[in-house]
């Protein structure tokens, strides 16, 4: 029951900065889970992705509902429906790495360093994005690659969209913070509905305890709800600083897992 309370309290963190800054939150979940060693590598991407969708919908939800932040729907959709396709890639692509190497620890290591690089890529463009000159591409087709990229990314890190998705909303599409956010986390929900419906039509469910799902599962959904309602009242200068800010300990903690697992 203590472990639970733990996960309870990670999910809900997690999905209450994921949800004011449009990362997810698993971008977090998984690091931080992932360096507690209670659990293998595909149980938590699975436990990280069931939250990260939960929090989705209800963030989107929210934040639509409120009408707090726009979002260019032809846009989003090119780019959601393009993370769906790339998620079913990412994840064959894990359960490829998987089986080839025989090891969670290397698969844990090999997913620890992709995630320091995009981290710190997504860190260094966030402070210098002011003097950083963006496009605004309308293309559906354009839209739809680059969501295929953003989803073999997201799905094969079981990160659930992250950080990177910020980056490239911004760069391409000359988003707002806020808009980019929004944006976000309806491209996280689509690539996690999709990812969801492949682990249990292919039977690859790992062995997770229901009690660590429900209490990550709800906090999602809370964090969800506490996310939207900060973000109405934030400004985008502070979204950026929250975000920066989280970058830095995401990068830390990776740096952790990478040694963890290639150690162990």
């Amino acid at each position: 029951m203590g472990m639970a309370v733990v996960f309870f309290i990670v999910s809900i963190l997690s999905s209450t900065i994921g949800s004011i800054c449009g990362i997810g939150g698993g971008v977090i979940i998984k690091p931080v889970l992932d360096a507690t060693g209670i659990m293998s590598v595909s149980s938590i991407s699975f436990l990280s992705g069931c939250t990260v969708l939960a929090m989705s919908v209800v963030s989107v939800y929210k934040n639509i509902r409120s009408g707090t932040a726009k979002m260019n729907v032809r846009t989003a959709t090119g780019l959601a429906v393009g993370a769906a396709a790339g998620g079913v890639v990412g994840k064959s692509m894990f359960e490829s790495l998987k089986a080839a190497v025989g090891n969670e620890n290397v698969v844990g290591m090999t997913q620890a360093i992709v995630l320091i690089i995009i981290t710190l890529g997504t860190l260094i463009y966030t402070i210098y994005k002011k003097k950083i000159r963006t496009k605004e591409y309308r293309q559906i087709w354009l839209c739809l690659l680059i969501g295929v990229a953003l989803g073999v990314m997201s799905s094969f890190l079981g990160i659930g969209g992250g950080p990177i998705n910020l980056v490239v909303l911004a760069y391409f599409f000359s988003m707002s913070t806020k808009e980019a956010a929004l944006s976000s986390l309806y491209i996280i929900m689509f690539s996690q509905i999709t990812s969801l419906v492949q682990t249990c039509v292919t039977g690859s469910i790992p062995d997770v305890s229901i009690a660590y799902l429900a209490a990550m599962v709800i906090g999602g959904i809370l964090g969800g709800t506490l996310g939207s309602r900060v973000n109405k009242k934030i400004d985008e200068e502070g979204v950026n600083k929250l975000f920066i800010m989280l970058m830095l300990v995401i990068v830390f903690i990776n740096i952790y897992n990478a040694f963890k697992f290639g150690l162990a």
